[in-house]
């Protein structure tokens, strides 16, 4: 792991210009509260010339809830400047395909933006789908999870929009994706197809949006700081969200900050 002096001046060398890939959930905000300082930091990102690019692996949001959410922490956005792993679920599958939904509404906005036919747990067709799609879900229960294996079973690739297997929170760590994911595959017996960050069909709708890359910012170490590699660009962790202050990096880092804001103010001014 790179020290905080040079993680910094790496970064610094690329302020003023490209584009900074940000993390929301533990980076943003928590369970939707903003994090302290967040909407300065961004600010003052944009104010030396950086473009930022919003890349989420929470599926559950709609495009419209994430720019709400983002104007209440401060930070003026629109649907251009955000990315979500429903989006990189739904490059994998084709126009005209039938896909059973398991997710909040990102993942059905996405699946309709492509083109498919969404259907969900106990509608006619289901389990004939020519995909499972499954991200972050609070309406998740036994007869969607047979719904989910019963159509996998019957031919259906099986998606996963992230394997995260936490979510940030104010009251800690709660299920993620991931956990919803491994639960269809266990039931099914099969390995899932995995979209959002850091696995490639990501890695390449990142690419489309944004060609200049110099950082990727996030929370979660297996996932931002993986895509950061495989972008081939530094990563700098922040401690808001899934790796506690003091606790072990589970990875290597090229900036470890507490939050956005120290990030910002250590790369600006550091």
């Amino acid at each position: 792991m790179a020290s905080a002096a040079e993680g910094s001046g790496r970064l610094r060398r690329a302020v003023g210009t490209g584009t900074w890939v940000i993390d929301l959930d533990g980076v943003i905000w928590l369970a939707g509260e903003p994090i302290d300082g967040v909407g300065a930091a961004v600010e003052r990102l944009r104010e030396r010339g950086v473009r930022v690019l919003f890349v989420t692996n929470n599926a559950e949001p709609t495009v419209a809830q994430l720019v709400q959410r983002l104007a209440r922490a401060g930070i003026e956005a629109g649907a251009e400047d955000l990315v979500t792993s429903a989006h990189a679920a739904a490059s994998l599958v084709d126009a005209a395909q039938t896909v059973l939904a398991v997710g909040g509404p990102g993942v059905d906005e996405a699946l309709q933006a492509r083109g498919t036919s969404v259907v969900h747990a106990g509608a006619a067709g289901a389990a004939d789908a020519d995909a499972v799609v499954v991200g972050l879900t609070h309406d998740f229960d036994y007869e969607v999870l047979a719904a989910a294996a019963t159509a996998v079973r019957r031919g259906a690739r099986l998606i996963g929009t992230n394997e995260d297997p936490t979510h940030p929170t104010p009251a800690g760590l709660l299920p993620g994706s991931g956990a919803l994911v491994a639960a269809v595959a266990t039931a099914a017996e099969t390995e899932p197809e995995l979209a959002g960050k850091p696995h490639r069909p990501m890695v390449d709708l990142v690419r489309s949006r944004a060609q200049d890359v110099t950082v990727v910012v996030g929370d979660r170490p297996a996932t931002d700081g993986r895509l950061a590699r495989a972008l081939g660009v530094p990563y700098a962790l922040v401690r808001s969200g899934v790796v506690a202050p003091g606790a072990a990096v589970p990875g290597e880092v090229d900036l470890d900050q507490p939050d956005l804001g120290a990030l910002v103010s250590a790369v600006l001014c550091g």
